[in-house]
């Protein structure tokens, strides 16, 4: 970990290997999160539609189900939390991504309502939730790994590392999501093509698996079994969460004991306060990231292609800002940076919908102003993980983060498909998706304003 510059010692960051195993599972969550928010109205159709109603209540029936896997989130954080804290990040961190994978690919190969009837809606909601289990204890292994492998004063960078694969996950999920619409008529796209980048998880996760079987296991959770001073203490800025004395070797039955004692008496204020401080981050990420294609189609009346054509510049803005982001709170700190993503959404929601209502504006206009609405999204993605990750000592790290994380998507997140689109449909206002994300930042801004400052590195 560290390397010899004249006669001075100086911290070196982790492999790039590591890295990107750190943050390969991520990758393959997104994209088929992306893949299903992206395709939702074909889903609907193959399975919801069947059961009455119309087009929109199809779709509120697919998002409800797309909602559901995201309040399975937080057990999966507590239970994967829970194993990380005690066994090791990259055994469990190994676990999560096979679930992950092999339940996306199983989505790819379910039979529609046409065959198996009111059944499939249901095998789609099971594997929806294996979905959000494993997904709810990837993002707090992974920031955990990838913050403490990090050299000192490049935790935000590290860190942003794991929303940038978000948004390639996000933007590889579009893509492939619009060639196959693009390669394909209507017809085969609703009867066979939409399986196609749901198998295609299969091989991403293979490759994942591959990649995590070198991941070390970074110094902060090993410095706990050698009975040192926890290594990453100097993370916690004191939020309810205090560090306390190091006890056994995790992984041990005493060790084990200790470790889950310690992970009982994680502050809910800590948690409470964490979940407000990225709750702007989910909200935002979501409705201008994965809902806008289905939004576009049902308040618009855009066709499919166009509107998975919408998220591609929207998500390469949210890729682009992300380490940059990242870098900029390791020099000025993560409030600042975040607070500022949560004013600007709240400054341009409602413009950017009247934008993409102006039968006037140019195409390029409107990708132009979809890259930006990413771009401020990418902002709070940024220095996100690494603001959780020092909210919380090493003991506890994986279970504190990935609980608030889980529950900041749950509540604001996987709702937001499913608020937006039976508020559109209720009230048929367009304007519902910028009152629901500037609400939503405006209590991000607010908690983040209560948290105290903590160290910027």
């Amino acid at each position: 970990m560290r390397a010899v510059r004249g006669s001075r010692a100086v911290p070196r960051g982790p492999s790039v290997r590591a890295v990107v195993a750190g943050s390969a599972g991520n990758f393959v969550e997104w994209y088929e999160f992306g893949v299903y928010g992206f395709l939702a109205t074909v889903l609907a159709e193959r399975f919801f539609a069947p059961a009455g109603g119309g087009a929109a209540e199809a779709l509120v029936r697919t998002y409800a189900s797309f909602a559901l896997a995201f309040f399975f989130r937080p057990l999966g954080a507590v239970v994967f939390g829970r194993l990380g804290d005690r066994l090791g990040r990259r055994p469990v961190l190994i676990g999560v991504v096979a679930l992950m994978s092999g339940a996306t690919a199983l989505i790819g190969a379910l039979p529609a309502y046409d065959t198996v009837g009111a059944l499939a809606p249901w095998l789609l909601t099971l594997l929806r939730v294996v979905q959000g289990l494993a997904a709810g204890g990837e993002f707090g292994g992974a920031v955990s790994l990838l913050t403490e492998l990090a050299p000192p004063g490049r935790r935000g960078l590290y860190g942003a590392w794991q929303s940038f694969t978000v948004a390639l996950g996000l933007l590889g999920g579009a893509a492939v999501a619009a060639a196959t619409a693009t390669a394909l008529t209507d017809a085969q796209l609703t009867s066979w093509g939409w399986r196609l980048p749901f198998l295609l998880a299969l091989p991403l996760g293979l490759t994942a698996l591959w990649l995590r079987t070198g991941l070390p296991e970074p110094r902060p959770f090993t410095a706990l079994g050698r009975g040192r001073a926890d290594a990453a203490a100097s993370l916690a800025p004191g939020v309810g969460v205090a560090a306390r004395r190091v006890g056994p070797r995790p992984g041990s039955a005493e060790g084990a004991e200790a470790a889950g004692a310690e992970a009982a008496r994680i502050g809910w204020g800590a948690v409470a306060v964490a979940v407000g401080c990225v709750s702007g981050w989910a909200a935002a990420g979501y409705t201008f990231l994965v809902v806008l294609p289905s939004y576009l189609q049902l308040a618009l009346h855009a066709d499919l292609r166009h509107a998975l054509a919408a998220a591609v510049p929207a998500n390469a803005g949210f890729a682009a800002a992300i380490l940059p982001a990242g870098l900029l709170s390791d020099r000025v700190g993560r409030r600042p940076v975040l607070l500022a993503g949560s004013l600007l959404v709240m400054a341009t929601a409602l413009p950017l919908l009247g934008l993409l209502r102006d039968p006037g504006a140019s195409v390029a206009v409107r990708a132009s102003a979809l890259a930006g609405a990413g771009a401020i999204v990418g902002l709070m993605a940024g220095p996100g993980p690494a603001l959780l990750a020092e909210m919380f000592p090493a003991r506890v790290r994986w279970t504190g983060l990935g609980l608030a994380y889980a529950l900041s998507n749950a509540l604001f997140a996987g709702c937001a498909g499913l608020i937006i689109t039976e508020a559109v449909r209720r009230t048929g206002n367009p304007d519902v998706p910028a009152y629901y994300v500037t609400a939503v930042c405006a209590v991000s801004a607010l908690a983040l304003l209560r948290r105290p400052v903590g160290r910027k590195s």
